[in-house]
């Protein structure tokens, strides 16, 4: 017990021991220079940890879509093909319709395959469910001269959604322009996709290019498909999702001009290419109506299309003292690292290391002090006073190059 409280109220303070070892100094120094050089190379000039980031970007995002098209022999416009209209960051554009006219509340047979029957009895299991446009009654009707159906209560007649129907081509040539707007709050800064160069000329003729140009805000259709590596023909007809991403990479220690957009594509529904209970995109609405007795009835429309979402991302980096100094303390610490390397290989794996370990750990207790003192006292007194006393520092060098 005594052993242990003496070696509790203990205190190990550093003792400097110069080894003279070609090996472990050219360890040390290289150990140095690497932790240096990441500092240096990675941390401030690649990481740029010298300054501060913001990257709770705001963003502002308008879209206008131009183009004319022909679809059942009837001429599409903006207004027609695009939904919604209010030009948002989410929009899309319709490639074809599968149109359900004059249809109002009542009882009709079911249109899906699916619901044929032969007597009542095929179709009291479809009770209490959803039918595949309606209620269901339980009844089966006829629904043509080839085939019966099961009955059902809602909008009729029952849309027909399998029928084949082409594309409208021309809108792969159509054109979508951006306008976006962003601000990092942290540093008050705001910019837009507009650049000083742009102007009323160069927007009515230019499209935007990866290497002609790359900052013109009006993008065709038909390119961004391509940029995103996908067909037009095949994602026409089923329709999907398209990612037109803004990016704001911006250092404001350099140069206004300098803080750039850059856009990239992408399909962001993907995975329903290769999925074949939901593939591509489609939604339905409808366009209602009163007739002259009072009775609503509707036009029932099944639009397949590419759906557009811009997306904006980014940050912007400023130099700031703190986060400076926080990595130059970080930096000279890490130094460190090489002494402690050293000293296991040191005291560890080189020839000598109990003589190092000699020299580097020494124990000295209060009864020796006490005793070097009086010692050192009484040497004192036989020293004239004309006579220059030791300044050893307590260093000890050891060991020899080679």
């Amino acid at each position: 017990m005594w052993s242990f409280i003496t070696d509790f109220f203990t205190y190990e303070t550093t003792k400097s021991v110069v080894v003279k070892s070609w090996t472990i100094g050219i360890i040390n120094r290289m150990v140095q220079l690497l932790i240096i050089t990441y500092f240096i190379g990675w941390v401030f000039l690649h990481e740029k940890a010298y300054q501060v980031c913001d990257t709770a970007i705001e963003s502002s995002v308008m879209t206008k879509v131009k183009g004319f098209g022909v679809y059942n022999n009837r001429v599409m416009d903006v207004a027609d093909y695009v939904t919604p209209t209010q030009g948002a960051s989410v929009f899309c554009i319709i490639t074809k319709l599968i149109t359900t006219e004059n249809q109002v509340q009542g009882y009709c047979p079911e249109s899906e395959p699916k619901y044929s029957c032969t007597h009542n009895k095929n179709c009291t299991k479809y009770l209490n469910k959803h039918g595949g446009y309606g209620i269901p009654t339980g009844k089966c009707v006829r629904f043509n001269d080839t085939m019966n159906t099961c009955q059902i209560r809602g909008w009729c007649p029952a849309e027909i959604d399998y029928i084949k129907t082409e594309p409208m081509r021309e809108v792969e040539n159509f054109t979508i322009f951006i306008k976006n707007s962003i601000r990092f709050p942290m540093f008050n800064y705001t910019k837009g996709n507009f650049l000083p160069t742009i102007n009323k000329n160069y927007i009515s003729s230019c499209n935007f290019d990866k290497v002609k140009h790359t900052y013109c805000p009006i993008f065709r259709v038909g390119d961004v498909i391509q940029y995103a590596q996908q067909n037009f023909s095949v994602l026409s007809q089923k329709g999907g999702v398209i990612g037109i991403k803004i990016g704001w990479l911006c250092d404001l220690d350099r140069a206004e001009d300098q803080c750039r957009p850059s856009y990239s594509f992408t399909r962001l529904d993907a995975m329903s290419q290769n999925n074949n209970v939901s593939p591509g995109y489609n939604f339905r609405f409808a366009k209602y109506y009163k007739m002259d007795n009072g009775t609503d009835y509707r036009t029932l429309v099944k639009a397949y299309a590419i759906r557009f979402d811009v997306l904006v991302n980014g940050n912007a980096r400023k130099f700031n003292m703190i986060p400076t100094l926080i990595n130059m303390v970080a930096a000279f610490t890490s130094v460190g690292v090489g002494t402690v390397l050293c000293d296991i290989i040191l005291l560890n794996f080189l020839k000598g290391a109990e003589q190092y370990k000699a020299k580097k750990f020494e124990e000295v207790s209060d009864t020796e002090i006490d005793s070097h003192t009086n010692c050192l006292y009484r040497s004192q007194l036989s020293i004239r006073h004309d006579e220059k006393q030791s300044t050893d520092s307590g260093s000890f060098s050891i060991g020899h190059f080679g």
